[in-house]
């Protein structure tokens, strides 16, 4: 039996096995190689002698088709050899994958485990994903999640065949990235006096410590380069023009009211302050997507935010009436989807293209290249595509893993219950309502980890497994079928890797909520309730004004 998550399109069991020997060789082309050896590092693969693209006796033998479509394999597993037949690097990468699921779960380990027998069963695969976009959203603004965690994620991705990573590097309670240009952000917006410990809508409390940190241009470089090498694509994400507490703590005078002071926040929710769409702010921030673009490298995709703003000081000040007025604009909500429209162009100017939350599609014409994402729900999803925008499906429910997974006082504190493995595994991010151009429009799904209750790594983990590996089943083969049935060998890999993974049947001893501010409240924020909210608030004449307070 075959137990591999995210299953393949088409899995041809044959009889027998064929054994590895760590330090044997893999031949083909050395970019499609190298990806192979990355996936199975544990086995310490050696190419062949000299960059030669054939060895005779090669344990694995890489090929290139070029008539594959891209991340697209094959793999042929007899008792002589192992035969990979990729269309790219990525999908050599996932062949290495495929293989090293194949093998006993000690091929998650770090290094290997004297005396494992490395046999992989005789089987054919052929293998392609569904959708483009198949991701991860990691929130390091709300807590600061250091280097080590990015890179462990991005690793855990391409186990899972996910290939993007949406980083949120800015919001109101921390700016996370340095910035030779305007050095306060880093100097000033990284970090606050202290922490709220409150319960969602509860009695405010402090834990009284500071929290910050940030990465480096040249942190942000690595992750680039660490995360290309592994099939992954960052996505970063500078959430303008609310959510703007850190960068006003740090430049004032950016802000609707350049007289008014601001702190980093030290609570949950939203603040109302909110950036100037003045063109002078348009310039500090080119200057800053300018800097985060050079030293990642390489960046398709630009998140510019565009969520929950609250529009007042726009509307009361003088002066930026008086600049929507010369524009033509009849409204606040107008300018700010003129404001998102101008950090687009110069986007495309740096070679990205922009992507937003659905609050930007709402409030007006953004430029037509623009991604959506509908974060409040499929109906505004259903509706940017329908304009023409291609989306990535990212719902509340069941895609936002800082919901509890159990309506239980023993989990972890969360903003609110429930979200299961079964919901995501049952989730369809093409509705079989839509046109066939509305879907046409779906680049795919990606789960989101808003990290204000999660304070570190092992919440992390606890978080993002196994709810990730459904979403990496849906978007990869596109159907839950199998997937229940080949998780529990998939969780001893994760043991073995070292995932401290919720499990099934629920939190570990250790993993439990504790008492107080640590322990969870169920039923007091039900996500059901919360996606009925959200969804009538995408059909609000003030749609950008925050939802959930």
């Amino acid at each position: 039996m075959v137990d591999l998550i995210p299953g393949p399109r088409l899995v041809r069991p044959a009889p027998g096995s064929f054994a590895f020997t760590p330090g044997g060789l893999v031949s083909g082309p050395a970019e499609l190689t190298g990806a192979v050896r990355r996936a199975l590092a544990v086995l310490d693969l050696a190419g062949a002698a000299g960059g030669a693209e054939t060895a005779p006796g090669a344990a694995i033998t890489v090929e290139r088709d070029e008539h594959l479509a891209a991340e697209a394999y094959a793999v042929t597993v007899t008792p002589e050899a192992v035969r990979i037949v990729a269309g790219d690097a990525a999908g050599a990468l996932y062949a290495g994958q495929t293989l090293r699921q194949l093998l006993p779960a000690a091929a998650f380990r770090s290094a290997a485990v004297p005396g494992t027998a490395w046999t992989a069963p005789c089987v054919h695969i052929e293998d392609a994903p569904r959708f483009s976009w198949r991701g991860a959203h990691l929130d390091v603004s709300r807590h600061f999640l250091p280097k080590r965690e990015v890179l462990r994620m991005i690793d855990l991705l391409a186990v899972h065949k996910l290939n993007r990573l949406h980083l949120h590097l800015a919001d109101d309670q921390g700016w996370r990235v340095e910035s030779r240009a305007y050095p306060l952000l880093h100097e000033i917006g990284s970090h606050r006096a202290r922490t709220t410990t409150a319960h969602f809508h509860g009695e405010q409390r402090f834990d009284g410590t500071p929290h910050g940190g940030y990465h480096t241009l040249a942190d942000l470089a690595e992750i680039g380069a660490y995360a290309r090498a592994r099939g992954v694509t960052v996505v970063p994400e500078i959430d303008v023009p609310g959510h703007a507490s850190a960068i006003l703590a740090a430049y004032p005078h950016l802000g609707a009211d350049p007289a008014a002071s601001h702190e980093v926040l030290d609570r949950w929710g939203i603040s109302p302050a909110i950036l100037s769409p003045l063109p002078g702010t348009v310039d500090f921030l080119a200057a800053v997507f300018a800097e985060i673009v050079q030293a990642l490298g390489e960046v398709p995709y630009f998140h510019i935010g565009g969520d929950e703003c609250v529009l007042d000081d726009w509307a009361s000040s003088a002066e930026i009436t008086a600049y929507r007025q010369s524009l033509g604009l009849d409204t606040p909500a107008e300018l700010h989807a003129r404001f998102l429209r101008e950090l687009a162009d110069v986007l495309a100017g740096l070679g990205c293209r922009a992507v937003v939350w659905d609050e930007a599609f709402v409030s007006g014409e953004l430029r037509a290249d623009t991604i959506v994402m509908p974060w409040r729900g499929m109906g505004v999803g259903r509706r940017a595509a329908a304009a023409g925008h291609d989306i990535v499906a990212t719902p509340v429910f069941p895609l936002y893993f800082d919901y509890a997974e159990a309506a239980s006082p023993e989990e972890p504190v969360a903003i609110g219950d429930t979200v299961t493995v079964a919901d995501v595994a049952a989730f369809e991010p093409v509705p079989p309502s839509w046109t066939p151009q509305e879907a046409g429009r779906v680049l795919g799904a990606q789960f989101q980890l808003w990290t204000e209750r999660i304070p570190d790594g092992r919440t992390l983990d606890y978080r993002a497994w196994p709810r990730g590996c459904a979403l990496a089943q849906i978007t990869w083969s596109g159907q839950a079928a199998g997937f229940a049935a080949a998780l529990p060998a998939h969780l001893s890999r994760l043991d073995a890797y070292g995932v401290e993974y919720r499990p099934v049947e629920g939190p570990r001893p250790w993993q439990r909520g504790g008492t107080g501010d640590r322990r969870h409240r169920p039923g007091a924020v039900p996500v059901a309730e919360v996606m009925r909210r959200l969804e009538e608030m995408t059909h609000e004449a003030d749609s950008t004004r925050p939802s959930l307070g």
